[in-house]
């Protein structure tokens, strides 16, 4: 199974979390093999100074290029919540699956409407990075679950 978290964040500016994140994608290899891949870029930093409207289309714009035919899910605080059983679900018989996390304005409808599903891990603001964190240790949550591997106990 291979799993990609593709968010939209500046690279290399993530040390205070930088250990949590390689260590979730460690532990999960028995399972399955992780990527993060931060994107951002010249238009990007650009739009999300001329308006919102202008950053979820240059967010689109720029994420659209890694979704695949494998399960493409976004995060998105207005959609569903959904628990760590719930979040296993999505993962159990995939062979791959995206992870969307937009950037500062979040995502346009247009691409919700391309994802498969979008998902919602409450109702509170998390920074970018913070959330790449969590998502990593709910994807490896959610692989012990379907694994049975005692860590979600």
């Amino acid at each position: 199974m291979k799993i990609r978290v593709i968010i939209i964040d500046k690279k290399g500016k993530d040390t205070l979390y930088t250990g949590l994140i390689d260590h979730y994608k460690k532990i999960a290899k028995p399972f399955a093999t992780v990527e993060v891949i931060e994107v951002f870029d010249k238009e990007i930093s650009k739009a999300q100074d001329t308006s919102p409207k202008t950053a979820q289309k240059a967010y689109s714009k720029a994420l659209e290029k890694y979704m695949s035919k494998g399960l493409n899910i976004a995060l998105d605080p207005a959609s569903k919540e959904v628990d760590s059983h719930d979040f296993a679900k999505l993962l159990k018989n995939s062979v791959q699956v995206n992870f969307f996390i937009g950037g500062a304005y979040g995502f346009e409808s247009l691409f919700l409407d391309k994802c498969k599903t979008s998902i919602s891990f409450g109702r509170i603001t998390l920074s970018h990075k913070l959330v790449k964190v969590v998502l990593l240790e709910q994807i490896f949550r959610g692989l012990s679950i379907n694994n049975n591997h005692p860590y979600h106990k």
